[in-house]
């Protein structure tokens, strides 16, 4: 039979084996075939209703894109829109998430050096979404030695965005 009620006790013959608060063994132990060592800063996550996007487009109009989306975001959501104007809503709700999810991950939230436009989701060649910081926050993000790591998705009424923050390796 087995046991949920906290014995720790090992099985004859088996060593005892610490576990984390989360259940698991001790990260700092776990290694994976052809991983590397490194550090998590910080996990963050977020889900945006679609429709509350639209709604304060709706309200404010270009302005609360120009608050949320950076130069570069702000061209590719006006001609998004401009063809199609569901997706140009879309692609403002998935940068608003990914932007959430990474305040989140760095522990700030909408503080300084934290800010929606200094924060930028960009696109690598292969279509794979990243993190471009700007002025204090990328000077901050980089004193603190940090890498980020972005994952973002959408249906019709939510968007969603996953961010692992972790400490870069001294090469």
């Amino acid at each position: 039979m087995g046991d949920c009620g906290g014995n720790n006790a090992a099985p004859p013959g088996r060593p005892k084996v610490r576990s984390t608060p989360s259940g698991g063994s001790d990260p700092r132990q776990r290694r994976s075939v052809g991983a590397t060592s490194s550090m998590i800063y910080g996990i963050g996550t977020d889900i945006c209703d679609v429709r509350r996007i639209k709604a304060s487009l709706d309200k404010h109009g270009d302005r609360f894109a120009a608050k949320v989306l950076s130069e570069g975001e702000f061209a590719t959501w006006k001609a998004r829109s401009a063809r199609w104007p569901e997706r140009g809503i879309r692609y403002l709700a998935t940068r608003f998430s990914a932007k959430e999810a990474f305040s989140k991950a760095i522990g700030l939230g909408m503080r300084m050096p934290m800010t929606w436009r200094l924060c930028e989701v960009a696109k690598l060649p292969s279509g794979a979404p990243h993190i471009v910081l700007h002025g204090g926050l990328k000077e901050w993000f980089e004193a603190k030695n940090l890498s980020a790591h972005i994952s973002v998705t959408d249906e019709t009424d939510y968007a969603a965005s996953f961010c692992v923050v972790e400490f870069k390796e001294n090469a």
